[in-house]
């Protein structure tokens, strides 16, 4: 069974501030100098979310902020260690976008796929548009399809796939080559275009290669998979 990645090690849930108050000393041997993220409620509902590298010190100065009348139940979750958890702490609140957060999150490096889904809503319409429409000439010819072979009968599989250019890269023999998918579905590598990976990829290795496997593509900011991947 593959094994699940931790982040929280310890937590406390929904536990009165009466609590805090009055066994203070005993609550903060379990959050002194921890770190994690924190939640306040007032009557069940959710007021405000935040992290903290010693949650006991937060939490105490909650008490007499401009929180202090605005929670009466508190959670914690203690983390293994801080990596990672200001983007928890980002999803949170983009997600339940408490009252008492007078700002949302931001991630460290996302793709807004909202500007994508624009692009390829306007791609899909178009494409629709075509096939319930076709465009003809006044003489009542049809306009003429324009194939993805060229004069070379060379084809340009990556086509099919992109809507914008998309970043390519390789560590071959411990260097690192970078190459880019152009619009119409070619590749440049070190200036020159290329309509296959395959023949991207004989370029950097000097020898028949089989492209698909051989290069990753950035599917989102820092994730790179590969380019096999994007047929799927």
């Amino acid at each position: 069974m593959k094994r699940l990645t931790q982040i929280v090690c310890q937590h406390l849930e929904y536990i009165s501030r009466d609590a805090l108050e009055q066994y203070h000393e005993i609550i903060r041997r379990y959050i002194r100098g921890r770190h994690g993220i924190y939640a306040l409620y007032r009557r069940g509902k959710l007021q405000y979310v935040g992290l903290a590298s010693n949650l006991r010190t937060r939490l105490h100065r909650h008490l007499h902020d401009r929180h202090k009348d605005s929670w009466d139940h508190f959670s914690v979750y203690l983390t293994i260690d801080n990596r990672g958890i200001k983007e928890l702490e980002t999803l949170l609140l983009r997600i339940v976008s408490p009252s008492g957060n007078r700002v949302g999150g931001k991630f460290v490096r996302s793709q807004n796929l909202a500007i994508q889904l624009r692009r390829d809503l306007r791609l899909h319409h178009r494409a629709q548009e075509r096939s319930l429409v076709p465009i003809r000439r006044l003489k009542g010819k049809e306009t003429k399809v324009v194939s993805l072979e060229d004069s070379n009968g060379a084809s340009t599989p990556l086509a099919a796939y992109v809507a914008a250019p998309i970043r390519l890269r390789v560590r071959y023999k411990g260097k690192l080559y970078r190459a880019r998918i152009r619009r119409d579905g070619t590749i440049l590598f070190d200036g020159i275009v290329y309509r296959t990976p395959s023949a991207a990829g004989n370029a950097v290795r000097k020898r028949p290669t089989n492209g698909w496997q051989f290069w990753s593509y950035e599917r989102a900011p820092g994730d790179w998979v590969p380019l096999n991947h994007i047929r799927q």
